[in-house]
């Protein structure tokens, strides 16, 4: 009965957020935008962005321009619009941060 409940419980772990290994130990923050949920991961200078559930064909290019909007409502920094890497599911780049 066990084996058959790992699969599931593998399932239901992936659900959740997870930064990738160079992020471990990165600030979290948990945000809800039009009804989307995001995550988003900030160690120093680096920031990662993950979108949670579903998203159908013809909303990718709003989500992506989303989450790029949330890196520096959430962080409060100056994302480095070069640096940013990925796509509406995961997203990461570079923030450039006001001294203080």
């Amino acid at each position: 009965m066990t084996c058959r409940l790992a699969p599931l419980s593998l399932l239901l772990a992936a659900c959740d957020a997870q930064p990738a290994p160079m992020m471990f130990g990165a600030e979290r923050t948990d945000i809800t935008v039009g009804g989307r949920a995001y995550t988003v991961f900030q160690k120093g200078n680096m920031v990662e962005v993950i979108r949670l559930g579903y998203a159908t064909r013809g909303e990718h290019q709003t989500i992506r321009a989303t989450m790029i909007d949330l890196i520096p409502q959430v962080t409060g920094c100056k994302l480095r619009e070069s640096s940013v890497q990925g796509d509406s599911g995961e997203m990461r780049g570079l923030v450039t941060c006001p001294k203080g």
